[in-house]
């Protein structure tokens, strides 16, 4: 690809119908400047309107999945001048993304970092990975999720210590936490993370989008009116041509072959 020495995002497809995104400011751990957010932003808008992905795996490199936010960036910067760079446009593009995001997770997700691992669907981590959220060190809190979904992930009590004091969460920590989905030998991350966004873009597309969907919606939703959102979409999947080529497949003992439809 021309030019993309100086992308901040570089995009790969590493196989069938998945994408792969590398945060690439590895001089700055992968720290999540503005110009990286506006990119990431771009590729999440396109992927989740491109008909050939069907799953998503980010991931930096084995010192830093991304390490917070940029501080240089932040130090003189006032709330107008925050708001001014309408920040919440590029995480908007990311939490609405229709396509199931795999976090492969090495070295440092801390701050805005951790923030964008948990926007993600799924997350592993390799035995490096350290989670959290420091701001409070810097004077400031996390303002793109950290203290909602943190405390939705690992519950108020573990999510306070690391919120008010900034403390780390290691990989194994983490998992046993409910924070993450599995952790892996540092090697293995982005290939376990890739084999398993394979697996997903094996499945019915439609089916699994409704799934994220549903669960993303509900999870915050009084419980009956969670259950019907799902019995609505659970319906209509029965509309669909992925649907009768999954159970005649399953009928006739043979591969199936999805079209999305």
């Amino acid at each position: 690809m021309k030019g993309s020495h100086m992308a901040l995002v570089l995009l790969e497809r590493p196989a069938p119908h998945v994408a792969l995104l590398r945060l690439n400011r590895t001089e700055a751990r992968n720290a999540l400047s503005p110009e990286l957010r506006v990119e990431l932003r771009d590729h999440f808008l396109t992927l989740s309107d491109d008909r050939d992905c069907r799953a998503i795996v980010i991931t930096g490199n084995e010192k830093a999945f991304a390490a917070g936010a940029d501080i240089k960036a932040m130090a003189d910067i006032s709330p107008a001048e925050i708001m001014a760079q309408d920040d919440e446009t590029n995480w908007a593009a990311i939490r609405h993304c229709r396509k199931p995001i795999i976090a492969a997770v090495q070295g440092y997700a801390l701050g805005g970092g951790c923030e964008l691992a948990m926007c993600c669907d799924l997350i592993v981590a390799g035995e490096s990975a350290r989670f959290g959220q420091p701001e409070v060190k810097l004077g400031i809190m996390p303002g793109a999720g950290g203290t909602q979904r943190l405390v939705r992930a690992i519950g108020k009590h573990r999510a306070m210590r690391l919120l008010l004091t900034g403390a780390m969460m290691d990989a194994d920590e983490a998992f046993s936490a409910g924070l993450i989905t599995k952790v892996v030998p540092d090697e293995q991350v982005v290939s376990d993370a890739i084999s398993i966004a394979a697996e997903i873009a094996e499945m019915p597309p439609l089916a699994v989008s409704e799934i994220k969907q549903v669960v993303l919606a509900g999870v915050d939703a009084p419980l009956d009116t969670a259950i019907m959102l799902e019995r609505r979409a659970a319906y209509m999947l029965f509309g669909t041509e992925d649907k009768k080529e999954a159970m005649t497949a399953f009928i006739e003992k043979r591969t199936p072959n999805f079209s999305g439809r």
